[in-house]
């Protein structure tokens, strides 16, 4: 397993993250939970979770899940959205963290949280006064390490005017490399972690799509729901085109002995501002294949064919904010 630095913290993580956001629905909560303790078996000790997944129902599957290997996990939650009444549903006052923190310690069946996100920025409470009470967490010793979850860099400058920003979690995938722009360089020279999620661009890096595939009605990649999350992968006249692209990724990939999914997961890796890159994993098969990300790294060869593919394709990569 390989092992990074969290931020400016004392916490050492594993390169590879559990993502639990699956554990929400859809019937995968039993698998996920033996996938957890396989993870562990293997080293991972980063689980990245959210009060917001599933109104608790995945903080609920995961402390279930670690039981009294705990002490053997780095657990990441997040707080402040599915508030009915909010704009946005979005909730960062102080007493809306502080209760957030408790509820979680208790479906995670804890007595501390590794690392607790703001789940989205509240512009309508000051950030000075969420800062605040999530450092009031931390003095508490309910907390180890607090940080922010897709904020603008303006919003993360703020942030810190109060408290320091331990770590931060963004979308990053090859797809995606907006935040190589200006966050990244920012945490770096700070020295805050980054985790990666959506490392697989939403489902069409791990080279299971063809061209003819149908998404559900409900499916946000169909509906067109948060555009600027997906930044078009998705569209009608884009989709076919990039699933062209991943199928020469895929050639990439053979000549290395490895799997889509793992080449993906590594190019997150071979960033120096990431410390973790999350993958979502539905049960012990995935888990294993997702393994084979560690270990090796990607040539410079290797990043200037992938290169070359996103140019012969014409994919911009890196759109305006």
């Amino acid at each position: 397993m390989e092992y990074r630095k969290f931020g400016p913290t004392d916490i050492t993580v594993s390169a590879l993250g559990f993502g639990c956001y699956d554990a929400a629905g859809g019937g995968y909560g039993d698998k996920m939970a033996a996938a957890v303790q396989r993870a562990v078996d293997l080293g991972i000790t980063c689980f990245d979770t959210a009060a917001g997944y599933g109104n608790g129902e995945s903080e609920l599957m995961l402390g279930k899940a670690l039981g009294p290997r705990r002490k053997d996990a780095v657990v990441v939650t997040k707080c402040g959205v599915n508030y009915a009444g909010r704009p946005k549903g979005r909730d960062s006052r102080r007493e809306s963290i502080l209760a957030s923190v408790d509820q979680s310690l208790k479906r995670l069946q804890t007595d501390y949280i590794d690392v607790m996100l703001v789940h989205l920025p509240d512009v309508n409470t000051p950030f000075d006064e969420t800062m605040d009470a999530l450092d009031a967490a931390v003095r508490q010793g309910k907390v180890r390490a607090v940080g922010v979850f897709c904020f603008t860099l303006q919003q993360l400058k703020e942030c810190e005017k109060t408290r320091r920003v331990d770590v931060t979690q963004y979308i990053y995938h090859m797809f995606d490399r907006r935040m190589e722009r200006e966050i990244f360089p920012y945490c770096r020279q700070l020295g805050i972690g980054v985790m990666a999620h959506a490392s697989m661009g939403f489902g069409i890096l791990a080279g299971a799509y063809s061209e003819d595939n149908e998404f559900g009605e409900n499916d946000f990649r169909a509906t067109g729901v948060n555009p600027d999350m997906v930044v078009g992968i998705y569209d009608k006249d884009a989709f076919q085109r990039n699933v062209r692209l991943v199928n020469e990724l895929k050639r990439i990939a053979e000549d290395r002995g490895k799997t889509m999914p793992q080449i993906a997961l590594r190019w997150v890796l071979s960033h120096p501002a990431i410390s973790v890159a999350l993958v979502g994993t539905l049960n012990t098969q995935q888990l294993e294949e997702n393994i084979g990300v560690l270990d090796w790294a990607l040539s410079a060869e290797d990043m200037r064919r992938i290169d070359e593919v996103f140019a012969r394709y014409g994919v911009d990569t890196n759109p305006p904010m």
